[in-house]
């Protein structure tokens, strides 16, 4: 134990927190980008830890306590974020033509806030009680420690990384002097498929930072669409008129290969809930026994103190009706009868309160078991989706919506605005264990790390919506383009939105392909056999299926980078294994840091290239404002790309392995 746990140091500055609001902000609009280019976001407490000790260190009297405060209230920004993976809808639906900035906000704001609240009762059973490994919230007290004793360790790393990657974002982004991905296609049989690389150094950071056994299952799941499916739906099907095989390819990918990758995901998100179910319960029924214990004679160290029950309820309150009223507002421009518009209202926040804490739960406990990174948070919105517009059109259906003109499409905004909020609670409560966790191991106090949280929510809420407005206007998403003279091809994927609107539409229309879904269904339930059968017969082998079922629904390009950096981390672990554990721990944290700063690199010059781009678009310029390129550059861009990768390759594992 480290004798902070004795310390009465300061812990929540107003110093800390305007450092940890200027990190939130960097850090949200980073994670908004990553999520809704390739559908993944990133831990920021890491980074944040290394940021606030850099910066505090030059101001007088800092301390470990203060930066894990700073760290605690940037990280809420890693995870909130993850609302983008549905919001979009309301765009690719029709029923937005840009982001709501109020509406936005705050079902950011009071979801997340929930989710930091749904957290609270699973504190001492999850994090005092517990052997979960918790492996972002160790690794982050590990740099808080070691920046409270020496000078500042890996900042430069981080650096490093972040420079790497902003320039390589910034040359194939936006001066199109490199490209971002290789493909080719090949034909098999009278069928065809696509070999692709992509050059993401985010990515190639993203898979790092998964492991080798998440890596591997993306790519089990790339070999299944792309080396199985593809090939057999080209060979047994037949291209429309005058459509080329590959696009025929492409549109068997869409309409087919990822609603089975949806099917695979919603398994593993069940899995997971019923693996769970009893820890789950175990938590909450110590929680409640904690809080009829008479507050004299609880322990009173201030290591120990949560936030009290009268606190919560109160913040609850406010935040329940905030979420009302956000829905009312919503359901308000539909001209609906008053009874109908709050019934629904009412109805829609009840069920993703309900939901939120069930899915908060599970995700909390597994953030602890295998990290924040490997959580089901696609297949849970998964899930979410489905439920919500089962409810919201027997509810719309009752009410004679469905006849009234844009029934249809209101009913399936309903459902996406709903799921938004279930997003919103479940992905908060992702993070904040790992948070807890790195309090508990350095000794800070629980009530103001919960304060600190709060705080995050707020100010990543903030942030949130003008950042989506700026990447619609600059790039658009994937059917619902700002311009009519833009290019589709550069849109932003948002991979989990098109999705999730896709089966809300589905459900609402009645013509869902349900049997790729029952496919997929089946292939989840042989995987986690599988991965169940590997678990129990071999010491380090598995399956994770959530995984596997993202590895079929994203596009391969996305995915090569993720597998790429998976294996180099292996590979570099492997290498160091003669080492003394201080060098591998090290080792550890310098590629740590390095993928750290290559992700933050990328988003952050993404946002920036997006934000010059929106600028150009909106005075009647290019939507290519920096280019230095015609088209004919195309193939020594490719060429200039693929050096720039391996460059970028060998750079990381030098660094790995300590050598300047």
């Amino acid at each position: 134990m480290d004798n902070n746990h004795d310390l009465n140091l300061p812990e929540l500055t107003l110093r800390g927190m305007l450092l940890g609001a200027v990190l939130t902000v960097i850090f949200t609009a980073s994670n908004v980008y990553l999520g809704l280019k390739v559908g993944l976001t990133f831990s920021s407490a890491i980074p944040a830890a290394v940021i606030s000790m850099a910066v505090l260190r030059m101001a007088k009297g800092s301390n470990i306590l203060e930066n894990n405060m700073v760290q605690t209230q940037a990280s809420a920004a890693g995870t909130l974020s993850a609302i983008i993976f549905i919001i979009p809808g309301m765009l690719m639906v029709g029923y937005w033509q840009s982001f709501e900035i109020w509406q936005t906000l705050l079902i950011s704001a009071c979801g997340g806030c929930l989710g930091v609240l749904f957290t609270i009762p699973l504190r001492r059973a999850m994090v005092v009680h517990s052997d979960l490994p918790y492996p972002e919230g160790m690794a982050a007290a590990e740099i808080l420690k070691v920046g409270n004793t020496s000078a500042g360790g890996g900042v430069r790393e981080l650096i490093t990384g972040s420079g790497i990657a902003g320039l390589t974002s910034l040359f194939s982004n936006g001066f199109h002097v490199l490209t971002g991905q290789f493909s080719m296609w090949v034909p098999l049989g009278n069928g065809i498929t696509q070999l692709p690389l992509g050059y993401s150094t985010a990515l190639v950071g993203a898979g790092y930072l998964i492991g080798i056994a998440s890596g591997l299952a993306l790519l089990t799941g790339i070999i299944l669409a792309w080396l199985v499916m593809i090939p057999y739906f080209t060979m047994t099907g037949t291209p429309a008129d005058g459509q080329t095989l590959q696009d025929f390819a492409q549109a068997c990918y869409v309409g087919k290969v990822r609603l089975i990758g949806a099917g695979a995901m919603g398994v593993a998100a069940i899995w997971t809930l019923i693996k769970l179910a009893r820890p789950v319960i175990d938590g909450v029924k110590e929680a409640i026994q904690s809080a009829r214990v008479p507050q004299e004679e609880r322990k009173q160290h201030r290591t120990d103190t949560d936030m009290s029950v009268h606190t919560i309820l109160i913040i609850f309150l406010v935040m329940f009706v905030g979420l009302l009223g956000t829905f009312y507002s919503f359901v308000s421009s539909a001209d609906l009868p008053l009874s109908q518009g709050l019934t629904i209202s009412f109805a829609s926040v009840l069920l993703a309160v309900l939901v939120g804490f069930l899915v908060a739960a599970a995700c909390a406990y597994m953030a602890g078991l295998v990290g924040t990174s490997s959580s089901p948070i696609s297949g849970i919105g998964i899930l979410a989706i489905i439920i919500s517009s089962v409810v919201v059109m027997t509810i719309c259906q009752s009410f004679g919506i469905f006849n009234l003109p844009g029934g249809e499409k209101f009913a399936t905004a309903t459902a996406i605005f709903t799921t938004s909020i279930i997003l919103a609670i479940a992905c908060i409560s992702n993070d904040n264990m790992q948070d807890l966790k790195t309090g508990f191991l350095v000794g800070a106090t629980p009530q103001r790390q919960q304060v600190a949280l709060l705080l995050g929510c707020l100010v990543g809420a903030v942030v949130i919506a003008p950042v989506l407005n700026l990447l619609y206007q600059a790039y658009g998403f994937p059917g619902a383009l700002p311009r009519p003279d833009m290019n589709p091809d550069n849109a932003l994927a948002a991979p989990q939105a098109t999705l999730m609107t896709m089966i809300a539409q589905g459900i609402f229309s009645s013509n869902l392909a349900w049997e790729y879904i029952y496919f997929g269904i089946g292939l989840g339930v042989v995987i986690v056999i599988i991965d169940s059968l590997l678990k129990s017969q071999t010491k380090n082998l598995c399956l994770p299926p959530l995984a596997v079922g993202i590895g079929i629904y994203l596009p391969p390009s996305l995915q090569t980078p993720l597998v790429v950096g998976a294996i180099l981390g292996y590979l570099l672990e492997k290498k160091l294994q003669s080492q003394s554990k201080e060098a591998i721990e090290a080792s550890k944290r310098r590629g740590t840091l390095f993928a750290s700063g290559l992700i933050v690199g990328e988003s952050l010059v993404g946002v920036l290239i997006a934000a010059v781009i929106a600028i150009s678009v909106s005075g009647g310029g290019s939507d290519s404002p920096l280019a230095l390129v015609g088209d004919d550059f195309a193939g020594t861009a490719e060429l200039l790309g693929l050096v720039v990768f391996i460059v970028t390759l060998a750079i990381f594992a030098k660094i790995v392995r300590g050598k300047d």
